[in-house]
């Protein structure tokens, strides 16, 4: 199954605001140790959902959940931060 241009722009916007706040190395070690659980997490983010949704939008917040069930989406997500990051020390 591939993925959709608006769901891969999701995907690369959650990399930038990762990579943007300074969280690049604590999301990739994470992301690494949680990839191969990934149904678990975004079934634990759903449960959170309710929380969590008081802070930041819930149509966004449930699209990303989703879209993290699937491991593949994970590494395009792991792929764009390293990216980023090494865009970032080429340009230091």
């Amino acid at each position: 199954m591939s993925i959709s241009n608006t769901d891969k722009q999701i995907i690369l916007g959650l990399a930038n605001k990762i990579f943007n706040h300074g969280l690049s190395v604590p999301a990739i070690f994470f992301l690494e140790m949680v990839k191969y659980l990934s149904f678990f997490g975004s079934q634990l983010l759903i449960f959170f959902g309710p929380i969590i949704t008081v802070f930041i939008p819930s149509e966004s917040f449930y699209r990303v959940a989703e879209l993290l069930e699937d491991r593949k989406n994970i590494e395009l997500l792991l792929n764009e931060i390293e990216r980023l990051e090494s865009i970032n020390k080429i340009n230091e």
